[in-house]
């Protein structure tokens, strides 16, 4: 428990910072989630619709500090491959 004012504010502080972050990555996992399952229903024009705006999300996601960017990118090159395979798949 926090003992003093800045412990208290910053208990405070990390309340806010945890709930911007998990509701950035529930949204973030819910877009990925729509192109993945496009890809597999073998609807590739709605997974490639839906891709600028998921990399997008996924930039801002990284930004903010929520995922490193590193690990952004990761989600970025595996998503534009699972697409770009599908999209090969279905030509």
């Amino acid at each position: 428990m926090a003992n003093n004012k800045s412990a208290e504010k910053r208990n405070a502080q990390n309340l806010v910072r945890r709930s911007r972050n998990r509701a950035r990555l529930s949204a973030l996992r819910t877009q990925i989630k729509k192109v993945r399952t496009a890809v597999s229903a073998g609807d590739v024009e709605t997974a490639r619709s839906l891709l600028p705006e998921t990399l997008g999300l996924i930039d801002r996601t990284a930004t903010s500090g929520t995922i490193h960017r590193n690990a952004a990118s990761r989600r970025k090159s595996r998503l534009q491959r699972l697409v770009n395979q599908a999209a090969s798949d279905k030509s």
